[in-house]
């Protein structure tokens, strides 16, 4: 059995323990207010974004565009999202997972662009190669940040460097449920967006009406389809951002809760300790009484 010292020391050091997760509990329910607010309000436009595009492309037919065709590389660029601190349960681990069980992705055929340093130094352990570090870009998302992730990808693209684009990120759906997700943004895919679209119920009209472009179709998706990465890459960020403070809010109170079990039990063994202590002298009193009688 430990001794009472031992344990006095222990509950000392839970307690301390308690009291930091605490505090970084209520900082996270702070910073997760404001960017839920960001994430809430801009998933209307980024969704509306995303429907408008993939109909346009879904009604285009057959036309010939670089960012609707596969480019001649066969490097794949994951954008990957995670964030710069630890302490956040499985957020990190589980975005990093959905790029490195995927069977797509192989160190040989895959390029990361990471934001967040977490999710950059566990793929590089791994051996999948890092071009440009983004990892600032997730502590404030901005719109400026994302473009400039997207025009770097969209050159290497452009470029036929790199044939496809996809980004992981982190759905925020409440404070205790965050989804991993990766999406493909480039080539977009007419008939994966048709698949997607098919439980949805469309007018037969629309399904056979083709797209017009004014100007030229190649000038329109040359000005749209970049707005269109830009947008879903700071959505990704924005998602991202709320999802890391939510979920390093759950797992400090997750923590905080086991620190108050595990000083209640350390509690509990110190008394038992002390009185074992108390009965033991008093044992060894009465024993040198009757001694000396």
């Amino acid at each position: 059995m430990a001794s009472m010292r031992d344990i006095k020391r222990r509950k000392e050091s839970v307690q301390s323990t308690g009291q930091i997760t605490k505090a970084m509990k209520l900082v996270s329910s702070v910073k997760l207010q404001k960017a839920k607010v960001g994430a809430e309000v801009s998933k209307p436009y980024f969704d509306t974004m995303y429907e408008t595009v993939a109909g346009m492309i879904a009604k285009s037919g057959n036309m010939s565009h670089p960012f609707l065709q596969k480019g001649k590389s066969d490097k794949k660029a994951v954008i990957l999202i995670t964030s710069n601190r630890g302490l956040a349960g499985g957020y990190n681990s589980n975005a990093v997972k959905l790029l490195t069980k995927d069977e797509r992705f192989t160190p040989e055929n895959t390029v990361v662009y990471p934001v967040g340093t977490k999710g950059r130094d566990a793929v590089a352990r791994l051996g999948y190669p890092c071009k440009t570090d983004y990892s600032e870009a997730i502590n404030e998302p901005m719109y400026s940040d994302a473009a400039e992730i997207g025009k770097e990808v969209l050159s290497q693209f452009a470029g036929g460097e790199i044939g496809e684009i996809y980004l992981i990120y982190t759905i925020f759906k409440n404070t205790m449920v965050q989804i991993p997700t990766l999406i493909k943004l480039l080539p977009i895919d007419a008939e994966d967006i048709a698949s997607e679209s098919e439980d949805v119920e469309i007018d037969p009209i629309d399904r056979i009406t083709l797209m017009n472009y004014e100007p030229e179709a190649e000038e329109a998706l040359n000005a749209i389809v970049p707005k269109y990465i830009n947008s879903l890459i700071f959505g990704g960020l924005v998602e991202s951002h709320a999802s890391e403070n939510g979920a390093r809010m759950q797992a400090m109170d997750s923590a905080t809760s086991n620190a108050e079990e595990m000083i209640s039990d350390l509690s509990l063994k110190y008394n038992r300790a002390r009185q074992a202590s108390i009965t033991q002298e008093l044992t060894e009193i009465i024993a040198g009484a009757s001694a000396i009688s």
